[in-house]
């Protein structure tokens, strides 16, 4: 259990280091042109930082499903069903990112040729297939964050009841927080705010969840 609950804990921090470095590659831009409905910020993104920032993306996202599975089982003692209903949540969600997160780089590159396709409806048709995914993305991040809050404050977790806090909904608004702020920081977490929440969130989970031995009062309700 103990090598399960760690092993699995890195493999979420992973997930969230790569697919975080190649949604940044794909995505950063000095002038902050951050948007869901115009791409003009990729327009100065070379085609071989595409590339790699999808390939980095592809291999890290696999990853997320252990660390969702880690999730689980930290929260599992307190109510195995809500948390395994947590681990659902949370997985069908990263399907839907990684449809989502593999259609960038091509984006990118159809918007190097404007003049290509000038007059077509490529874009609106990215929009209403891609774009959309973005939302399912979201409900299921807050829904998981409820969950997990609620399970957390029984004091039945793996976590101690200050760890509620950190949840994905609020490590989030956090970056929005810091980019309002601070632009000069928040220009580099905004373009990965969900990877940089998942990231603190596994930090914490290594350093202050309870990995070191199997709870005898796990409850199966």
């Amino acid at each position: 259990m103990q090598l399960n609950l760690k092993l699995t804990a890195a493999c979420g921090l992973l997930a969230a280091i790569l697919v975080g470095t190649g949604e940044f590659l794909i995505h950063f831009d000095p002038l902050a042109r951050f948007s869901e409905t115009s791409y003009d910020f990729m327009l100065d993104t070379s085609e071989s930082r595409l590339t790699a920032g999808h390939f980095f993306a592809m291999i890290g996202i696999p990853f997320y499903f252990l660390g969702s599975w880690h999730i689980y089982q930290m929260l599992r003692p307190a109510n195995n069903k809500l948390a395994f209903a947590a681990f659902l949540i949370a997985a069908y969600g990263f399907i839907f990112g990684a449809v989502w997160m593999g259609s960038r780089a091509s984006i990118g590159s159809l918007v190097h040729h404007g003049d290509l396709i000038e007059g077509t409806k490529l874009v609106e048709l990215y929009q209403l297939r891609y774009e959309t995914l973005l939302q399912v993305i979201r409900m299921t991040t807050l829904v998981l964050s409820g969950i997990y809050v609620y399970l957390v404050l029984t004091g039945k977790t793996r976590y101690p009841r200050w760890m509620a806090a950190v949840n994905p909904i609020v490590l989030i608004l956090l970056s929005f927080l810091i980019y309002a702020i601070n632009k000069n920081i928040g220009i580099y977490i905004m373009p990965i705010a969900l990877n940089v929440a998942f990231a603190i969130f596994f930090t914490c989970s290594l350093l202050f969840g309870d990995t070191r031995q199997r709870l005898t009062n796990e409850s199966q309700s």
